[in-house]
């Protein structure tokens, strides 16, 4: 009888179902496996996007930084911003032709912006201009004197009075406001 009772016993600690705990139910079982997975998983991709991230820092820094597409000058070419000079009076000339045309011209010259010292020094050699210029166009002749020639003109009589009437500053263009060549 010791044997059954001893048995009984036995079966008491176990359980009585054969040697199986006893489980709790529901929710509460899941619960912390799932915040598991799911830690797992916030890991997981925390870890993935910070590889990225530093991934990408150090393949940027490997490629030269794109500053701009160079362009020709052409395309860049940007004139620059003048102040004009255009107190000149009209000057009146004939031209050096056997049969002379009459000239009438009035320049404009355009100097450095906010450059004060080249707009003084204009108005102080203004004689010396005007003259310059009367002499300039009595050389020429009718056929010098055509539009298809007037950026050589702009260009020889900016050139003369930069060399031979200015000193301290200089002119930067010169502009016709007027250029009329008449025939008698």
């Amino acid at each position: 009888m010791a044997d059954k009772d001893d048995a009984g016993i036995a079966e008491d600690e176990v359980g009585g179902d054969g040697g199986a705990p006893k489980k709790a139910g529901g929710i509460a079982a899941l619960l912390p496996g799932l915040l598991k997975w799911i830690a797992i998983g916030l890991g997981s991709i925390i870890l993935i996007v910070t590889v990225v991230v530093v991934t990408v820092n150090i393949m940027g820094n490997n490629k030269p930084q794109a500053t701009g597409i160079p362009v020709s000058q052409e395309y860049s070419r940007k004139k620059e911003v003048l102040d004009w000079y255009s107190s000149l009076d009209q000057i009146r000339t004939k031209t050096s032709d056997n049969n002379p045309a009459s000239v009438v011209v009035q320049v404009s010259l355009g100097y450095k912006k906010d450059d004060k010292q080249a707009s003084t020094e204009i108005s102080q050699r203004l004689i010396e201009i005007k003259s310059f210029l009367r002499q300039y166009f009595s050389e020429r002749t009718k056929e010098e004197l055509k539009p298809q020639n007037e950026d050589i003109l702009r260009q020889q009589i900016r050139d003369r009075i930069n060399d031979d009437i200015l000193s301290d500053s200089k002119i930067r263009n010169v502009q016709f406001t007027t250029l009329d060549v008449v025939e008698q």
